[in-house]
């Protein structure tokens, strides 16, 4: 597995971001032919592809996106396809602006070796540079993606049938983009996750200042539509609001949740003179986490939050937060 742990993954939600190139390391891979049901809209996988003893890569057809999506899964010891046992399933979710995609928390993160001792199905599913898990109100094409549609009915449905992860209750963890997620689809799907963990997110999206970061990050990823994502933040507010878990915080009573950032200060984690960037970002998720989570307390939210200093918004943090939350998210499963 390639740990090239000081690389950045850049969220979309705390400030305007800088995309950072990264290189891929191929790994030796078996292609495999794809035998998994179709999920109910006809969402099917086209290729299987055997990455290593633990590793499957997905190729799906999506209806939901009108293309291809991707999906990584690390299967747990004594895992067979098709064998009829199902496994506690948790979803990892990645950031914005990640060449990476689908393959960032095994590239990025010791989730493989973390994991290999637990009887866990993990699904890693692209959600592409900057798809914020969510369906888009206006792409400005006929074909605009329902990232939420992929993940959480094509992707849930295809994992249940064809590779054994179980139709109880799952947890979700995610990093910055991918925090704002975990807490999206917990609020959207309130009975399907037991634990939801958020690293660096900002999971206020109608916090000040945030609703134009996030517009002009959409333009920077090139759309250079104003409202691509939610529409207009202010005439369709209504819109804003119902993808603000913010403002659903009563859906997350009976799930425990996990919310963490640091200060943005550089520490012994990061690299000299990489952390001026990331700081901002992290500086930004702090505040915006921490206000929800007072939040979350008021409305009977079970919340446990880890607000560190130092830490910056990169890779090697989000893998401490990973192991740190593990009890929480591994209680959600039912482990």
């Amino acid at each position: 597995m390639n740990r090239a742990r000081t690389r950045l993954s850049l969220g979309g939600l705390a400030a305007v971001l800088v995309a950072t190139a990264l290189v891929a390391t191929p790994a030796a891979e078996a292609r495999q032919r794809a035998t998994a049901p179709p999920a109910d809209n006809g969402a099917r996988v086209v290729a299987q592809t055997q990455v290593d003893a633990r590793t499957i890569d997905l190729t799906i057809q999506s209806p939901s996106l009108g293309a291809q999506g991707k999906v990584r899964l690390l299967t747990p010891a004594g895992w067979q396809q098709g064998d009829g046992r199902a496994y506690s399933t948790l979803w990892l979710l990645h950031g914005c602006c990640e060449d990476e995609d689908y393959k960032s928390w095994t590239a990025f993160s010791d989730v493989e070796q973390f994991t290999a001792d637990k009887p866990v199905l993990v699904v890693m599913p692209t959600a592409g540079k900057i798809g914020m898990y969510s369906d888009w109100w206006n792409y400005g094409l006929s074909n605009k993606p329902n990232w939420r549609a992929f993940h959480m009915e094509e992707v849930m449905q295809i994992v249940q049938r064809g590779f054994g992860a179980s139709p109880g209750k799952h947890s979700v963890a995610g990093l910055s983009m991918g925090a704002y997620g975990a807490l999206e689809y917990a609020t959207r799907y309130p009975t399907r996750f037991g634990a939801v963990a958020a690293y660096s997110g900002a999971p206020d999206v109608l916090a000040p200042g945030l609703p134009e970061v996030t517009q002009l990050n959409m333009i920077r990823q090139g759309f250079p539509i104003w409202g691509v994502l939610w529409g207009d933040p202010w005439s369709q507010r209504q819109r804003w609001m119902d993808h603000n878990p913010a403002y659903k915080l009563d859906k997350l009573r009976g799930a425990k949740v996990y919310l963490s950032a640091g200060n943005g200060d550089l520490g012994p984690l990061d690299p000299e003179g990489k952390g001026i960037v990331p700081g901002l970002l992290e500086s930004q998720s702090l505040g915006n986490t921490r206000d929800f989570a007072d939040k979350a307390r008021r409305a009977g939210v079970d919340v446990t939050t880890d607000f560190y200093a130092p830490g910056t918004h990169s890779w090697p943090y989000w893998e401490q937060q990973l192991h740190k939350s593990w009890p929480l998210l591994a209680s959600g499963m039912g482990l």
